[in-house]
């Protein structure tokens, strides 16, 4: 019997590695069987070197799990180890038998470093065991065992052993799930399900007699042979399909798969599919999963997919890729940004084929599609670059066009009179229904942009293109959405303005979190009476804020929403609700605003008296006179807009036309609504 100190340069190794080694202790049984896989492709390739005589035979790796002794094995009929190895793989932790081995057997897939995974079953273990054999003639059993301390016990015997190696942990008491059958064949399916060796826990159960009993098969866990280690040409396109299901039981069925496969300068290769996107696409992310040579790593792929890319779904599988000792993070390397751009490039490339020699095909897809591809285009300049021209937009007749075939189409009737290309667009044609009927009125065209990206898309799209602009179709009066030369004429004046603004203010709606503004518009007497629109830009970047714009975006988030109540000054609704304004207020109202127009033209001309002067070269007296003008205008306007405002509150027919709009806008609820519902059944009465 040997006895020794394993070769560690500190005595409180073992507690950093039981914390610290790795960031998630559940990862030790992906070490231990990456090992026993190791081993068992270092035999394969001895043997094909005529290194190691004979048939190799049955080459599975075992995992065996004892509840009541709370131990798990894990038994592989690989290289084995000799005593002397078992020195140096074992008791000198930072030497790797891979390294050596991969420098000797070049092109050979090994998964890892022998040593430091080994280390992490301390993470779970009060004591490991190992008993191993190597495959070379002669070679005697070794027994290793150590508690958890820099002191181990090896000795070598004539007992009976099979070639390889077997582990045995005898695990901690706060690590006792890891002897569960459940949780073990969990962890066999998350991290070893595409090993290419295979791997047996347990034996396949059958149904028997009112209960499940072992049968004599392996209950095999793993597929040696997974689709994407697989020539493209020999795969269909069910098998892609059935692929897909087995990674992704719940899931509806993707859009498309794209099969990566490169040897130089690189070595990758994988599966990665566009899934049908719902609601909230930030829940989908993370479901590439990446592999190096067979292994789960992790599904936290952002380093190596480029951002957009992370909502797709499948597989990469690189052993280029470096990783840390958890396998879990990446570092950054030269490699790492050569994948990036390789899958960027086929992804585009892919979505070109199909745009080019599918196009019925590619626009049935599109508004599955059309996320993937907006998202790429707002954070990757490379692909905006290559995808620019691939980007659809539909019209209200379900029509798709690229950007340049809808420009060409809209040009000659939706241009301004500043030249600027003018896209109307509409989020919601059935509640937006009125204002979509309006634009269409005029010969215009007007497109849905409905999509959880659409605002940061024609922002970014805007930017490109200086000389175009999107409005949407309820951002202002139907008349100034594309302003052209010809103006409608306004047939109210300022003055009758002013004595309506009171009047409809006196019902507009009352909320906290709304700000209401009225604007009188020269709009047809055919259009609503009243139209409630809001501006673009502002709804555009609370819109944004809500998605997480960040900078300025958030700073509008704050801000209450804000909607314009356009009153059309050319409906002779709003010319009898001035008449009635102007008849119930008497004669009065011709006088106050007789006093109000002299107190003006006093102001005026007391302004045009004093204009050269600085406020410090005014004369006290100038202030004072200054001072009581204004005074004296704003005391007759409030005393006019409190009668107006008075008048207007009992005017039913300023309420209705104001809610009707609400209706339009999809913004009158409950007891509003009822009460709207009550006065439309009095008024038809009447």
């Amino acid at each position: 019997m040997k006895n020794g100190k394993i070769g560690v340069t500190t005595e409180n190794i073992f507690p950093v590695i039981k914390k610290f080694l790795y960031s998630d202790h559940e990862i030790f049984l992906r070490e231990l069987i990456s090992n026993a896989v190791d081993a068992t492709q270092k035999l394969k390739t001895l043997s094909s070197m005529g290194d190691v005589k004979g048939e190799l035979g049955d080459l599975t790796i075992r995992v065996a799990v004892d509840p009541e002794a709370r131990t798990l094995t894990v038994t592989d009929r690989g290289v084995g180890m000799t005593a002397d190895e078992v020195d140096r793989y074992i008791n000198q932790i930072a030497f790797s038998g891979a390294e050596e081995f991969m420098a000797k057997y070049k092109d050979q897939a090994i998964i890892g470093h022998f040593g430091l995974g080994f280390y992490s079953a301390f993470m779970v273990s009060d004591k490991v065991e190992i008993f191993t054999k190597s495959c070379r003639e002669g070679a005697k059993t070794v027994h290793w065992s150590c508690t958890g301390t820099p002191e181990f016990e090896m000795e070598e015997t004539d007992e009976e052993h099979d070639r390889g190696t077997t582990i045995v942990l005898h695990l901690s008491e706060d690590s006792a799930q890891y002897a569960e059958e459940s949780t073990v064949e969990g962890l066999l399916k998350k991290y070893c399900r595409f090993l290419p060796v295979p791997i047996a826990f347990g034996k396949v159960k059958e149904w028997k007699d009112g209960k499940y009993v072992d049968t004599d098969k392996d209950n095999i866990v793993n597929d040696t042979d997974p689709l994407w280690t697989r020539k493209p040409a020999e795969i269909t396109e069910e098998q892609y399909k059935e692929f897909y299901r087995e990674l992704y039981p719940m899931s509806d069925e993707p859009l498309f798969s794209i099969h990566l496969n490169i040897d130089y300068p690189f070595h990758l290769t994988g599966i990665l599919y566009f899934p049908k996107i719902h609601n909230n696409f930030e829940i989908q992310k993370n479901k590439i999963q990446l592999y190096s040579n067979q292994v789960y790593v992790t599904d936290q792929v952002e380093g190596i997919v480029p951002e957009y890319l992370t909502l797709l779904h499948g597989v990469i599988d690189s052993p280029d890729i470096p990783l840390n000792v958890s396998r879990s993070y990446l570092q950054s390397d030269a490699n790492v940004k050569k994948i990036s751009s390789y899958i960027t490039r086929k992804v585009a490339d892919r979505l070109q084929e199909l745009f080019n020699t599918m196009r019925s095909d590619y626009e049935a897809k599109w508004d599955d599609l059309k996320i993937f591809i907006q998202y790429g285009i707002l954070t990757d300049e490379k692909f905006a670059e290559k995808a620019q021209d691939l980007m659809l937009w539909k019209n209200t007749e379900g029509k798709y066009f690229t950007p340049k075939e809808y420009t060409g189409k809209v040009k000659e009737n939706q241009t301004d009179k500043n030249k600027t290309v003018v896209f109307l667009y509409v989020d919601d044609p059935v509640s937006k229904h009125s204002f979509l009927e309006a634009a269409h009125c005029k010969g215009y065209d007007v497109l849905v942009m409905d999509g959880q990206l659409d605002n940061h898309y024609v922002n970014w799209y805007e930017s490109k293109n200086k000389d175009t602009r999107f409005v949407r179709v309820d951002s202002d009066v139907v008349d100034k959405l594309i302003q052209k030369e010809e103006n409608v004429k306004m047939s109210l004046t300022e003055a009758q303005q002013e004595i309506l603004t009171p009047v409809f203010e006196s019902q507009m709606p009352k909320d906290d979190k709304i700000h209401y503004h009225i604007s009188f518009e020269a709009m047809s007497p055919d259009e609503a009476p009243v139209v409630i629109t809001q501006n673009e830009f502002m709804r555009r970047m609370k819109e944004m804020a809500r998605m997480g714009g960040g900078g300025m975006s958030q700073f509008y988030g704050q801000m209450p929403d804000d909607f314009t109540i356009a009153v059309n000054g050319n409906h002779p609704i709003v010319a009898d609700i001035l008449a009635d304004a102007e008849k119930a207020y008497g004669d009065k109202l011709k006088s106050i605003t007789k006093k109000i127009d002299a107190a003006v033209a006093e102001e005026k001309r007391f302004d045009e008296v004093v204009k050269d002067k600085k406020e410090e070269d005014m004369t006290p007296e100038e202030k004072s006179t200054r001072e009581e003008l204004s005074k004296k205008i704003v005391t007759l306007r409030d005393e006019r807009n409190e009668r107006l405002r008075a008048i207007g509150g009992e005017n039913r027919l300023v309420k209705q036309i104001i809610d009707l709009a609400l209706l339009t806008n999809g913004m009158l609820k409950g007891k509003n609504l009822s009460d709207f519902i009550q006065r439309s059944i009095s008024l038809i009465e009447k």
